[in-house]
């Protein structure tokens, strides 16, 4: 008899009730703060990993003190101190309390009790073999180390100070200078050493996620009574200044210039090199400075303390700011030109927001726009459109090269005097080209050509910069490198680029530094006129 019901067992009801596709969760708009893409992207900023990022750290407070004490025009004195922290220190500067490992087995370097026993029978095995050699008079082969327990290690983390002579920074103004990412007074089109105006604000992010402590700064005027001092941290999720402390102190010895001081994870024993490097070419490109650069630790073997004396007192002009060259613009530019343009009418946008267009140049361009176009039409009037064809023209006119005057090169005298001084070579030669253009930006490049010297290698040696900073990273995939090893017939110079010592060294400075690659590590060779004019510069 049919009952009506389902004839279905529970356990079939069950399983078809399984495979019934699952409703997808709807997705949520999310925002992100320019601080938290950059912790999320460090890398892109050159905090890859903990050594680099020690790196890193120093490179931005060096280059930061550099520009600070140039933009007043005083002689740089940069004092750079890595200290090295241990954990019991560590603890307790953010109050920790240390405590005994209580279930061993539970950590990633615990080794079992036969574990060990076969590791150091291997390890007597290989000293006997050794012993047996050594006494049999055979050649020894040095013993490879041992793998030893598997384990990532303890994080190791450092102080880092970096006290300059350069410009003060107005009290009101450093929470934000420093705690608040994408803010800064590096923005306008001209010369500058930083990549993406991110200065100390990058280290304070790293140190916020690797050690959790905040930034201090210490900044004073010359003569000033007081000195400026912030502790603070950074809110990453609103991009704002989360301020511990912020008040004056007495300047009793009328000091003058800033202090910057972190914490952060970081590894010395692998980028020790690259860091002494990274300080010793700063002083071949910019030998009016003065250096003293320290690292500390609690074992005195490993303090080292090295000064770079300033060997000259003639510095490069200050970079200039300038316009806009016509054909470097795009239609996102051009739109925020007009929105923050004071002037009023299409005739007088054209001739002061831009350089190289004049009166005359300026009314001819008005003229071959169209009939809807006219000198004195209100220039915040012009539609989508009309903004299109003021574009398409400058892509098609012909306009001047912008002039290099505003760009600042460390120059020929300095590039030689630093070469010399750090490198003590056999014989250079030095060549400081004239300014050219690519894209509308101007640009200029130097260089030096060594032989011989201090702990210069056999082969090429070269040494890049751009807007005078060291590139350290990614050197084979540079416009220099490729020029330098494919484009230059050394044997016409009488010159053996495998057996003798060569030192090349480049220097590129404009408005707009091409890089390539997410660090901007490297300029692109896919640039003729830069990659002709480097050619040009070597030989």
């Amino acid at each position: 008899m049919d009952t009506g019901g389902s004839s279905e067992s529970p356990a079939e009801l069950k399983k078809a009730k399984s495979k019934t596709p699952r409703k997808p969760k709807e997705s949520i708009l999310k925002q992100k703060s320019p601080a938290e893409f950059f912790a999320e992207n460090k890398n892109i900023a050159g905090f890859d990993n903990p050594g680099k990022c020690l790196y890193t750290t120093v490179r931005e407070f060096v280059e930061n003190s550099l520009d600070s004490a140039e933009s007043v025009s005083e002689l740089p004195v940069v004092e750079v101190t890595i200290e090295e922290i241990g954990k019991r220190q560590f603890n307790s500067m953010i109050g920790l309390v240390d405590r005994e490992r209580v279930d061993a087995a539970l950590y990633d370097d615990y080794e079992t009790d036969k574990a060990r026993e076969r590791r150091l029978a291997k390890e007597a095995r290989a000293q006997e073999i050794q012993a047996k050699y050594a006494s049999l008079g055979k050649k020894v082969k040095e013993a490879t180390a041992s793998k030893g327990i598997k384990g990532r290690g303890e994080a190791s983390f450092y102080r880092v100070t970096c006290k300059d002579n350069g410009k003060e920074m107005p009290h009101d103004d450093i929470p934000n200078m420093f705690g608040r990412v994408l803010s800064g007074t590096k923005y306008g089109l001209k010369q500058t050493r930083g990549k993406f105006g991110l200065s100390a604000k990058m280290a304070l992010i790293w140190s916020k996620m690797s050690t959790g402590l905040p930034i201090e700064i210490s900044s004073a005027m010359k003569g000033q009574n007081y000195v400026s001092f912030c502790r603070l941290d950074i809110d990453i999720h609103r991009n704002i200044p989360h301020v511990y402390s912020h008040e004056k102190r007495k300047n009793k010895d009328r000091w003058r210039g800033a202090e910057i001081q972190v914490v952060i994870e970081g590894n010395w024993t692998t980028y020790r090199s690259k860091i002494l490097h990274y300080m010793r070419q700063m002083a071949v490109i910019t030998p009016y400075a003065q250096f003293l650069f320290k690292f500390l630790s609690d074992a005195p073997d490993k303090n080292v303390t090295i000064r770079f004396a300033r060997r000259t007192d003639v510095m490069p002009p200050v970079p200039l700011e300038m316009k806009h060259h016509p054909s470097s613009v795009d239609l996102l530019l051009i739109k925020r030109l007009i929105t923050e343009t004071t002037k009023l009418n299409l005739l007088q946008f054209l001739q002061h927001e831009f350089v190289n267009i004049s009166r005359s140049y300026a009314e001819r361009l008005i003229g071959e726009m169209g009939p809807d176009f006219n000198p004195k039409m209100a220039v915040k009037s012009l539609t989508s459109q009309q903004i299109v064809r003021v574009h398409q023209l400058f892509r098609q006119a012909k306009f001047d090269d912008p002039s290099g005057d505003c760009l600042s090169p460390a120059g020929e005298y300095n590039l030689r005097l630093g070469i010399i001084k750090e490198l003590h070579l056999d014989m250079v030669a030095t060549y400081s080209g004239s300014a050219q253009v690519f894209e509308g930006h101007p640009f200029i490049v130097k260089a030096g050509v060594s032989v011989g010297g201090k702990d210069v290698k056999q082969g090429l040696n070269i040494f890049r910069f751009a807007n005078r900073i060291l590139l350290l990273f990614e050197q084979g995939s540079d416009v220099v490198t490729r020029t330098a090893l494919k484009r230059i017939n050394w044997s016409s110079y009488k010159i053996n680029q495998m057996q003798d010592k060569i030192g090349v060294f480049v220097s590129i400075v404009s408005t707009k530094i091409p890089f390539k690659g997410t660090g901007k590590e490297y300029i692109g060779d896919d640039i003729s006129e830069i990659a002709a004019a480097v050619k040009s510069a070597i030989q």
